[in-house]
């Protein structure tokens, strides 16, 4: 039995001894020494290289320490200051001209459009929307498409212009220039001067573009003490940023009387056969100076009562003549104040809620006036002053994210007796602009994003010069707008 044992292990030890020698596995084991090798060889080549490259720069650093200075040649001439060079924001359109560059840098439309009805026909619905913009008729309107350029001249102006198209309630297009003014920028003192065509920055609304409303028509007392179109022209207007310890801002400024856009002064014979302030006729006037324009005092004050509420408070005051008569004047007067309220933790603006009123009174100094009629006949109206006022308050509460809802009442009186053709007195009741009134109007927005709108508006008026005194209106707007224009901030 261990004769056998011996005899296997023997055989096991030669069989291995056979694998280990066998011709495969000294290949493999050759092959792999040989790889081996290689990659020796290639790492001392390697090494090879980089001591000779450290060898080369060893030997150029030690030829520059050993070299002299080079001399500094002087300058041929005088050292220039140089100044840093003034970064302009990207331009839409930009053109050198001489050595100003002109450059655009604001381009956008805004689109208002409406659709709606009321209870009163077309003609009383333009009484009663007298806003050139509102929503005026039965159906559709296109309120406005407005064209904004605005842009940085150089380091001295900035410029803008808008210009609005829309259809009238003839069904005839209408273009207008809204405003085309220049600003400058760097006056001392706190002071800034804007001339040009623009808006009177009397109060809240009449300085705003349609789009900028909250409500979809502008309240009846603006239609009433400024027209149609806002009270706007040609002038000058110059901006004082006081030292008081709160924001505090003076408007001086200074716009001609004539055109449909200053209807409570010289106006023109279009405005006073459509819409005569008291019926009073229209009597041609000169402008020998100063004392016939148009002058605007206005005030504006904003503080923060707390971390979350902001408040804004202006007065605001214009003096001018009318055409009425040599001796007719207008003075113009109101305040105006808002209240918002914006937590911290906001979300894009909401919630909030704002709070808005203005007030404002028109004392309209007719002159005595002697002509003839039509058919020759004297007529002779003695002076008198015509006072209207009123006022509208607005809340408007952003309850969830891209919701707001609102409501706004408006009241509007007068005093002073109209004429009628003859020139003989009557009851200012029966004219749509100085009778009383008052108007209850609810609204709801939504916002897709910043840059459309959705506005459903209910409006119930009260108004003596109606039949029934009452009148049923419903408004659906729809907005956008495109371009470098800032979006809706609440």
């Amino acid at each position: 039995m261990r004769k056998l044992s011996r005899f296997a292990m023997s055989g096991v030890a030669f069989s291995l001894l056979l694998w280990l020698t066998s011709p495969g596995l000294a290949a493999s084991q050759a092959s792999e020494i040989e790889a081996l090798k290689g990659e020796i060889e290639e790492l001392r080549r390697r090494d090879a290289e980089n001591r000779a490259t450290m060898e080369k720069l060893l030997k150029k650093v030690e030829a520059l320490e050993k070299a002299p200075p080079k001399p500094i040649a002087a300058p041929e001439e005088p050292a220039k200051e140089v100044t840093p060079p003034q970064l302009a924001p990207p331009a839409l359109w930009s053109r050198q001209v001489g050595g100003t560059t002109y450059r655009l840098i604001d381009l956008s439309f805004d689109l208002l459009t409406a659709v709606g009805s009321s209870t009163e026909k077309d003609a009383n619905i333009q009484l009663l929307q007298a806003g050139g913009h509102d929503p005026r008729q039965r159906g559709f309107t296109l309120q406005a498409l407005e064209l904004s350029a605005m842009g940085a001249v150089d380091p001295y102006f900035t410029a803008e212009a808008h210009l609005v198209y829309f259809i009238d309630e003839e069904g005839e297009s209408r273009f207008e220039l809204e405003e085309a003014f220049f600003t400058t920028t760097s006056l001392p003192y706190g002071l800034q001067l804007e001339v040009g065509h623009f808006h009177t920055e009397f109060g809240r609304i009449n300085p705003q573009h349609a789009h900028q409303w909250r409500w979809l028509d502008q309240p009846f007392i603006n239609s009433r003490l400024f027209g149609a179109d806002a009270l706007r022209q040609v002038g000058v207007r110059l901006g004082w940023l006081t030292p008081l310890p709160w924001f505090s801002e003076v408007h001086v400024g200074v716009q001609h009387p004539r055109g449909e856009t200053m209807v409570s002064f010289f106006a023109n014979d279009e405005v006073f056969e459509a819409r005569a302030i008291g019926g009073r006729p229209f009597v041609e006037r000169d402008i020998d100076g100063a004392d016939d324009m148009v002058w605007l005092v206005r005030w504006n004050n904003s503080w923060d009562v707390s971390p979350e509420v902001t408040s804004l408070l202006g007065f605001s005051a214009l003096f001018g003549p009318n055409a009425t008569g040599r001796d007719g004047q207008t003075v113009i007067y109101g305040a105006d104040i808002l209240f918002r309220w914006r937590p911290t933790d906001h979300f894009r603006g909401w919630p909030f809620l704002e709070w808005q009123t203005e007030i404002m009174n028109r004392d309209y100094k007719a002159d005595d006036f002697s002509g003839v009629d039509d058919m020759g006949n004297p007529i002779v109206i003695a002076g008198d002053t015509l006072r209207d006022w009123g006022l509208y308050t607005q809340l408007l509460y952003g309850f969830a994210y891209r919701w707001a809802a609102g409501l706004r009442y408006e009241y509007g009186t007068g005093s002073g007796s109209n004429v009628d053709e003859e020139g003989n007195p009557v009851s200012r009741a029966a004219d749509p602009f100085r009778s009383d009134r008052y108007r209850i109007s609810p609204l709801i927005i939504f916002h897709p994003t910043e840059f459309s709108r959705i506005r459903l508006q209910y409006n119930y008026d009260h108004a003596d010069f109606l039949v029934d005194e009452e009148a049923h209106s419903v408004w659906l707007g729809a907005e956008v707008f495109f371009g470098a224009h800032a979006a809706h901030k609440y």
